[in-house]
Parts: structure tokens; C-alpha cells; sequence
């Protein structure tokens, strides 16, 4: 059974910076894609950022493209996003997600982490 849990989530001014944290319990991390998702009070929970299993290949939604960088470590079963000059609209609950495929669709992800929360002050 796959176990993701994310780490790094907090209260930050507009302008400052964050990085997120998924440990992965499988022995399985390298074989899969792995997204972040987030949503926010009353939308629909989006994908802004997904690797694939080796690491060389990203996909990032517009809304954070330039300013968010999803990375993995296969040998330490962790995967990150590193989030720069955060906005007040980044504020949500940011989830990873082990899937079958980079792809940006929640559907692909098998499984998913409880959430980290992040508050983006103005």
C-alpha cells in the first residue's frame, strides 16, 4: 500500500517562498508519474505541476509556470515543489499524487496525500 505525505506548508507573505515535500512509503516511487494538485475554498482542485517517473520531463499549469518547480529524488522516495514569489490566490490545500501518466488529470492519480496547507498573506 502507498503512502504520501506532504510536508512544508505554511503562512507566507506575497513575494516570499515555499517548497513542499511528499514522502512516498512504497518501493514503487520510480516507476510512476507524480503530480501536485491544490484547491481552493470553493473551486475545483487543479494540477499545477506533474513529473514523470525519471525526473526529465515537467508539465506546469500558466498559473504558476516560471514561478513553481516540481523536482524528485527517486533515491530518497521524495518528491518537491519549490514555490517562489507566491501570489494570495496560491493560498490552498496542496496535495501529491502518485499516477500512470503525466498527465494533469485528477482521474490518472491512484493515490494522493492528506494535504498541506498554504496561506499566502497580502
Amino acid at each position: 500500500q502507498v503512502q504520501l505525505v506532504e510536508s512544508g506548508g505554511g503562512l507566507v507573505q506575497a513575494g516570499g517562498s515555499l517548497r513542499l515535500s511528499c514522502a512516498h512509503s512504497g518501493r514503487t516511487f520510480s516507476s510512476y508519474a507524480m503530480a501536485w494538485f491544490r484547491q481552493a475554498p470553493g473551486k475545483e482542485r487543479e494540477c499545477v505541476a506533474a513529473i514523470n517517473w525519471s525526473g526529465d520531463s515537467t508539465y506546469y499549469s500558466d498559473s504558476v509556470k516560471g514561478r513553481f518547480t516540481i523536482s524528485r529524488d527517486n533515491a530518497k522516495n521524495t518528491m518537491y515543489l519549490q514555490m517562489n514569489s507566491l501570489k494570495p490566490e496560491d493560498t490552498a490545500v496542496y496535495y501529491c499524487a502518485q499516477g500512470r501518466a503525466m498527465m494533469r488529470t485528477a482521474s490518472i492519480y491512484d493515490y494522493w496525500g492528506q494535504g498541506t496547507q498554504v496561506t499566502v498573506s497580502s
